[in-house]
């Protein structure tokens, strides 16, 4: 499109080109020191479209992101794989390792089995939080279709309580009460 577009042509040689100048940039960034300790990391992975030898298909793009001792957010790392599993995450867990990192406080993820396990085994003394919008998605599984407008907001109670004595009465006011009591696998996954 850039021929018809500017009147520029592309020839895979350029291309070629351009991305060797750029790779060099991309792998210093992927090898990169990191800090030693970051309070808190969220980890997950996205499942994307990718052109793979001519065929698009979908893969997962793992994707770690630390915020550090000062509150800044940077991208610790992106990685490539065809699917999301726990061992491919312990994978990335020894990369952050030996690129420095020695203690992460909270690790916030997805409830992906194995996950905490592949945390624990490179950071033991991490707390490992699943992260609320997936416990949500996750309790909604549990609920009818049509009752999901009315269950997001005695579920609201519980995830914007002000503090941790406030939500865990609001979980045990949402146990007790009509959704609760309708959907009982809720309050056992918060729990």
């Amino acid at each position: 499109h850039l021929e018809e577009l500017y009147g520029v042509e592309v020839s895979p040689d350029l291309i070629s080109r351009a991305t060797s100048a750029v790779m060099e940039d991309v792998v210093a960034w992927q090898n990169r020191p990191l800090d030693g300790v970051y309070p808190i990391v969220f980890l997950d992975a996205l499942v994307v479209k990718i052109r793979d030898q001519g065929v698009v298909r979908n893969k997962s793009v793992y994707l770690a992101i630390g915020v550090s001792v000062h509150g800044t957010r940077e991208v610790l790392g992106l990685w490539i794989e065809q699917t999301e599993g726990a061992k491919f995450w312990l994978k990335v867990m020894n990369e952050l390792k030996t690129r420095g990192v020695n203690d992460i406080l909270i690790v916030c993820c997805d409830g992906l089995k194995g996950f905490p396990e592949a945390i624990n085994a490179v950071f033991p003394q991490a707390i490992v939080q699943t992260c609320i919008v997936h416990l949500i998605r996750h309790s909604l599984e549990f609920v009818s279709w049509k009752d999901r407008k009315t269950v997001m907001p005695a579920l609201r109670a519980i995830y914007r309580a002000q503090d941790a004595e406030a939500g865990m009465k609001a979980l045990e006011e949402f146990e007790a009460g009509y959704w609760g009591q309708r959907y009982p696998a809720i309050a056992l996954s918060w729990r």
